[in-house]
Parts: structure tokens; sequence; C-alpha cells
């Protein structure tokens, strides 16, 4: 992925003429692929806990700040742990904040797994915003702009972000951040023109935060208007990258009221949200979008972090499927989100089918 050129004409010149094999800087860890269900909003009920519970086994290591990573909250987990985020929805679509370890269940490929490690915590996140940037969101920008820096600012003040603008190519208009006025600039690098490549520039996103984030908890917001048209990657493609063992939870918005094929971009965005764990949302107008954005930050902050070690060894690699059940006295049916499996082992490659 390029990372947009804002000097003059003039300078690119004389750059090329004197080193006249140099080629434009590309994103550092993006893949090279190419040129460049209508889920309910959980009700909240509490604020984001600023400390909360947590447990966890011997030797298994815990989040915080760390003095040889600048203050940084920054996750040290065992490299044989499976790392969940998990939001819990009471029978009202309300988010659960109250539960303890013992209250939840996690079966790997149906089998009962032993949690060992368990946080109720606000802990900064690692986050990519992923904007299309095509000729038909030329009118939808300055909303889906704003709505994307009210998230920042309703999320942990630690976080860091990163903007991505798509269209038939993506560009890293903003590297990591927690400075709201860069990440304002980089939302305003718009040229709304061109297709839509969806698929490479959330891959490409998954990839950088892979590669470049200190912190462990990993998330993607995606905003489009329309089915992508323009990516290398495949959907299916797309998905098992992002579902490699600790890759991020997507949020999506998909603003499709004037889309020719809506049930193909619905399906692709509900897709990569679930599977991941997060949630797809299909505003009626452009003006829902921003308060979706606060309740994708508020559901972030409210999620419960659970670690656990496969019965079976990630090093025997392949798909494992996940699940996470809740129970607790004082309520009913009870609705955990997390991601629905991971790829043990070595993440598949580019194009791997």
């Amino acid at each position: 992925m390029r990372r947009r050129n804002n000097i003059s004409l003039l300078t690119v010149l004389l750059l090329a003429l004197s080193f006249p094999n140099s080629s434009q800087a590309k994103w550092s860890g993006a893949t090279q692929s190419g040129p460049v269900s209508n889920s309910q909003s959980p009700t909240a009920t509490s604020s984001p806990p600023a400390t909360g519970n947590s447990s966890s086994a011997p030797q298994t290591a815990a989040q915080s700040p760390d003095a040889s990573d600048n203050g940084v909250f920054v996750f040290r987990k065992q490299v044989d742990e499976v790392v969940l985020h998990a939001t819990v929805i009471d029978d009202k679509q309300r988010i659960v904040t109250t539960l303890d370890k013992g209250d939840f269940n996690v079966y790997e490929d149906g089998h009962p797994q032993s949690i060992t490690s368990f946080r109720h915590e606000d802990i900064p996140v690692a986050m990519g915003i992923v904007v299309d940037n095509s000729g038909s969101m030329r009118e939808k920008r300055q909303k889906v702009n704003a709505a994307a820096l009210n998230l920042v600012r309703a999320s942990n003040p630690n976080d860091e972000v990163f903007i991505v603008n798509f269209n038939d190519e993506y560009y890293l208009d903003q590297d990591f951040t927690s400075n709201i006025n860069k990440l304002k600039e980089g939302l305003e690098k718009i040229e709304a023109r061109g297709g839509t490549a969806l698929y490479d520039a959330v891959v490409a996103s998954a990839e950088h935060l892979k590669k470049e984030a200190r912190l462990e908890k990993k998330i993607i917001f995606v905003v489009t208007d329309g089915e992508d048209n323009e990516s290398a990657e495949t959907l299916e493609q797309a998905v098992r990258r992002l579902q490699a063992d600790g890759g991020p939870t997507v949020y999506a918005i998909g603003i499709l009221e004037k889309e020719e094929h809506p049930k193909h971009a619905k399906r692709a965005l509900q897709i990569m949200s679930e599977r991941t764990g997060g949630i797809a949302f299909f505003p009626q107008t452009l003006d829902e979008v921003d308060a979706i954005s606060r309740t994708v930050a508020h559901d972030i902050r409210t999620q419960y972090t659970i670690g656990y070690k496969p019965t079976t060894p990630k090093n025997q690699g392949g798909y494992r499927q996940v699940k996470v059940d809740a129970r607790a006295h004082g309520y009913g049916k009870l609705t955990v989100r997390t991601k629905s499996g991971y790829y043990a082992g070595t993440e598949p490659a580019a194009g791997a089918q």
C-alpha cells in the first residue's frame, strides 16, 4: 500500500533526476495483492469500567504499562495461549458487564477449555479506521469523517489509531497516533473517485496491525457504501486472513441505501464482522452513522478478555472453531459475541484458498 505523496511536482521531478532508480514508497507491512446480519445494536447499561475483575493462572502475564514500552499498555501473553475479546448481551440486548471468570465456559472444536486468564477492563486498542473513498462516497465523507473522529473521542484515550482511505487503491494516510488533529488530517485526504477495493484494504490493514501494532487488542472499523468491485483478494481469502490467530475484530458500517446489489455488499460486511467477533451496521440514513460510531466505542470498551491454552497445541495448525457460553445467577439467556474461530499456527499466505 502506498503512502499518499504530498510534496510538490517540482520536488518530485528533482528527486527523480537525482535518483532515477528510486520507486514510490509503499506502506510497510501491507500486502501487495493488486494495484495497490444487520445485528441489533446493544444498549449500554453501565459506563466503561475503569478497573475490573481479573484473574490468571500462574505464569500468565497480564496487560499493564511496561517501562520498556514508554508507558504503553501492552498485553503480554504466552505463545500457546489463545486470547478472546468477548461482549455479553442479555435477552433485552443490553451489554452485561458484571460477570466473573466462573460464569464463562470456552469450547474449541466442541471440547471444553480451561480459562488461564480473565480480565474485564477498559484496555487501549490498536485500531485501523478504513474508509471508502470511491466516487459514490463524495457527498457522504463529511459526516462519515465526523463520526470516525467521534469514535476516537469516545474511545480509550490511549488507543493507537491509523487511517486508511481506499478506492481502487488503498493509502495509509495517517499511521498510528492518538492525536485527533493528525487523524482529522488523514481523513480529509479525500479523492472520491474510482471503484471499491474493500477486501484488499481490509487485509492490508490487518497486516499492518499484525506487524506494527504495540497493543494486543486489535480493531478494524470500516465504512463503505457499496460492494467490492476492484480487489485482488476474494471475500473468502480476506476472511481467512482476518481469522489468523490474534487477528482483529471488524466493525463495519454499510451505507447501502443506493447500492445496486445491497444483498451482496451486506453479506460481505456481515461475514467479516461476525466471524471476527464484531458487528455490521446498516443505517437507513447517513445521520445514523455518528450514533453507531459511539455504540462501537462503548462495545469495545466493555469487553471481557479471556485467555485459554487449547488442548490441541497451536503448533498442530488447522482451523479451530470457538464458542463461549455465559451463565450467571439473576440473568436469563446470555449471548456471548466473540470470534467464531481462528487458524492456528502459520498465518495463511496472501491469496491462499
